[in-house]
């Protein structure tokens, strides 16, 4: 239901935007290209070099896409997540389920929060090749366009 989700959850994916980031989710798990967790994305975020308002370049690809569940308790847990993307200029999400955000994201247990890399993981790379690596950044390039499509009319 839509009144357990958090308030601030903006921009929420709709029905058809959130198949699209969850099949994206899926193949960054495959590719090791996904962080799991507040914490290890907060870290990643953190590591990230911070935004420089004037250098924006919209066909520059960001250093990480955070997914974000809205149907967080407490949802103080999350709450610093999207201010700190907005420091680092990274663009965010919100998914209405966290149990299906965990699963996109091969764990079994539900999941508040994931970060998407631009790069392939190491033991994907030792794995599939240089194929994986040129579908994963096309990827990656699509569910960019789509976070800043939807990050436009947040305020």
């Amino acid at each position: 239901p839509l009144a357990a989700l958090v308030p601030f959850a903006n921009p929420l994916c709709d029905e058809k935007a959130q198949k699209k980031v969850l099949k994206s989710v899926k193949k960054a798990a495959k590719s090791k290209a996904l962080k799991r967790g507040v914490k290890e994305c907060v870290k990643s975020i953190r590591k990230s070099p911070p935004a420089n308002p004037n250098t924006y370049n919209p066909s520059n690809l960001p250093s990480g896409i955070v997914i974000l569940a809205a149907d967080i308790s407490p949802m103080d847990v999350i709450s610093h997540i999207p201010v700190l993307c907005e420091d680092h200029n990274i663009p965010y999400l919100y998914v209405p389920s966290r149990a299906e955000l965990g699963a996109a994201g091969a764990t079994k247990r539900p999941t508040s929060v994931v970060m998407l890399m631009p790069r392939v993981g190491k033991g994907a790379k030792e794995e599939g090749g240089d194929g994986g690596e040129k579908e994963w950044e096309e990827t990656y390039g699509e569910l960019n366009k789509l976070a800043v499509k939807l990050g436009q009319n947040v305020k």
